[in-house]
């Protein structure tokens, strides 16, 4: 089976936010699409390990603020590469709340849902909300998209991500020598790495980068 054709299929890329007690907390996903449009329902695929599954389960709501191409790109770093059981994500991010859960400005906009169903798979739950907020930002650049993320951005899907493939770190590189962040997947492309470069994806250093020729 070649799982790479999930490559081709339509992704966006978005941050869900919910509450964890009294705090925002979210993650990366990039499996959400709309169910109905009356009442407009939304479907998420969130998986188990993520800490944001069960902030979304005892809470019962969800927003998820929609990622453009000029989003800053540590928005993937912070949100899909550390969990929010150790990390409060939205102390260095510009957001407001909505309807009780955090959203994220300087994205395309966000969407607010209140859980009314959930399914269970092996290793994801996907909640099936009902949207009661909905709003977008004025400016915003286009979608960020999955094969944007992946093309220009140069990074990787998050562990738990439903579209993670193993092999994204050899992939993605186009030359005889690159270097891939051990952290989000990020590729600098070129022999050698300065000395003094952060990734701009994780804000790791140079000494979170790995080597690899093909």
């Amino acid at each position: 089976m070649n799982t790479n054709i999930f490559r081709n299929m339509s992704y966006g890329v978005y941050i869900v936010g919910t509450m964890d007690q009294d705090r925002p907390t979210g993650c990366i996903a990039n499996s959400i699409m709309q169910i109905t449009s009356s009442p407009a329902t939304i479907a998420v695929s969130i998986n188990h390990d993520n800490y944001t599954n069960s902030c979304i389960e005892k809470t019962g709501r969800f927003s998820f603020s929609i990622l453009s191409e000029e989003s800053p790109a540590d928005l993937i770093g912070t949100f899909g590469f550390q969990s929010g059981k150790d990390v409060n994500k939205f102390d260095s991010v510009d957001y407001e709340m909505v309807e009780g859960v955090p959203v994220v400005k300087n994205t395309c906009g966000y969407v607010v849902c209140k859980v009314i169903d959930k399914m269970e798979t092996a290793t994801h739950t996907v909640f099936l909300g009902e949207v009661i907020a909905a709003e977008t930002y004025e400016g915003a650049a286009p979608e960020m998209t999955y094969a944007y993320y992946h093309k220009v951005v140069k990074g990787k899907s998050p562990k738990n991500a439903p579209t993670y493939l193993p092999d994204e770190e050899v992939s993605q590189s186009t030359t005889k020598v690159s270097y891939v962040c051990q952290v989000c997947g990020y590729v600098f492309e070129g022999d050698p790495l300065p000395a003094d470069f952060i990734c701009p994806v994780c804000k790791q250093g140079a000494d979170k980068f790995k080597r690899v020729e093909v």
